[in-house]
């Protein structure tokens, strides 16, 4: 466990293995944490460990990480603490691996700065499909245990964070179009729930140029063939 500390934010982050370097961003909503993956059916901190120099990272104020919280908060502020790491590290390029809202994080990143991934793997990424309540739902529970450490956030200021996160539409990060100009090459594990509608990821696939969709991957029977899927992908482009 290392941390990364600009000012107020201090980001805990764990580095295993070692090659071309991979960055994970894991799931759970707001809450997303590096340990999470230890209960995801495919774990790439487990699988690609032996190849990779894999770097997951618990988000600004989830797990170990904290940060200070303002009303104009919300997908950019993350992107910037997920650079900024990167740049902390020396890391130029690398592979990106993220689950459930690691998809809008991802599609996010390619979009800002698509010259510093090789490669996308979003495995069933968070979209909105008649769920977006649900979604609401989850970062107010987040925010009302994170809320009496930031006394001077107001109802409104929380309600404008939520509204910057949650209030688009489709993968949260882009529209359709904006997805359609991503060249990366980007593999693509569907959603299946309430949370990860497979519509986003049908969309997201069909959209992207250089995507690819695998539609069954996380039942018992799929998970090894899930594992050389991922591992071909990413050895296929790495520099």
């Amino acid at each position: 466990m290392a941390i990364y500390e600009d000012r107020a934010l201090r980001l805990h982050y764990d580095i295993e293995g070692d090659g071309f370097p991979v960055l994970l961003i894991a799931p759970g909503g707001m809450r997303s944490t590096n340990d999470l993956w230890q209960r995801m059916p495919w774990n790439p901190r487990e699988a690609l460990s032996s190849s990779y120099r894999v770097i997951g990272m618990d988000q600004r104020n989830a797990g170990r990480s904290v940060g200070p919280v303002s009303a104009d908060d919300g997908w950019h502020t993350y992107a910037d603490d997920q650079l900024a790491l990167l740049d902390h590290l020396g890391v130029e390029q690398c592979h990106v691996v993220g689950m459930c809202i690691g998809g809008p994080y991802i599609v996010g990143l390619l979009r800002r700065d698509p010259a510093r991934f090789a490669s996308a793997v979003l495995l069933q990424p968070v979209g909105i499909d008649d769920n977006r309540a649900a979604l609401e739902e989850m970062f107010d529970s987040w925010a009302t245990e994170l809320a009496p450490q930031h006394p001077t956030m107001t109802e409104a200021d929380w309600a404008a964070f939520r509204s910057n996160m949650w209030g688009g539409s489709f993968v949260l990060t882009a529209s359709p179009a904006e997805v359609a100009s991503i060249g990366t090459p980007m593999l693509v594990l569907m959603g299946d729930d309430l949370y990860h509608p497979q519509s986003t990821s049908r969309l997201l696939a069909e959209r992207a140029p250089a995507a690819t969709l695998v539609e069954h991957w996380k039942g018992d029977d799929d998970l090894v063939e899930t594992g050389r899927t991922i591992r071909t992908f990413l050895a296929t482009h790495t520099p």
